[in-house]
């Protein structure tokens, strides 16, 4: 397979190819891997001395270096992003819910099972009285309600925030035609 030494390829089969690695994080020999370690560096880690790190693409989405227009500034070699977050109260935004009610008083201070807004008095719509039914207090004066009296609520269980994905395997050429910079 004739590649450029540290490209990285998606495979359809389960292994690296011969002259390949998978891109798992594996921490190499320097001494051993000259060649792919004088373009990698440390970039994905080791101690540059006598060790250097492969990418690790394991459960990651890989991005292009750079800055897009409008978009953040990303390095070579950046770990990025979480599988799963926790929203809480602090990532809603302020906001209120209007809610008025009447001044006028309530004819029960505890409703029970069997109390209804309204009822229908002395009308009997089996023989075709019609029934009018308000489920609205007398005309008062409208008040509102205490906006702290709602607070926001939710639990904190994190929730995932990935797309559906595929599973494939990222390898990395070790061994193939060194890239020249033109």
């Amino acid at each position: 397979m004739d590649s450029y030494m540290g490209t990285i390829q998606a495979f359809g089969f389960p292994y690296a190819p011969r002259g390949w690695s998978t891109c798992q994080g594996q921490i190499m020999s320097i001494a051993q891997n000259s060649a792919i370690f004088s373009l990698l560096g440390t970039t994905y880690g080791g101690n540059g001395q006598t060790t250097f790190g492969l990418p690790d693409l394991q459960g990651r989405a890989p991005i292009g270096q750079g800055q897009g227009p409008g978009l953040s500034q990303y390095s070579m070699g950046g770990v990025l992003g979480t599988e799963n977050t926790v929203l809480t109260t602090n990532n809603l935004p302020a906001h209120t819910h209007s809610l008025m009610g009447t001044t006028g008083g309530a004819t029960v201070s505890a409703p029970a099972a069997a109390d209804v807004l309204a009822s229908a008095n002395g009308s009997d719509p089996a023989n075709g009285d019609a029934v009018t039914v308000n489920i609205y207090g007398p005309p008062a004066t409208m008040a509102a309600l205490n906006p702290a009296s709602i607070g926001m609520t939710g639990g904190t269980q994190p929730f995932p925030i990935l797309g559906p994905r595929l599973v494939i395997n990222y390898s990395i050429c070790l061994q193939g035609a060194f890239p020249s910079r033109n």
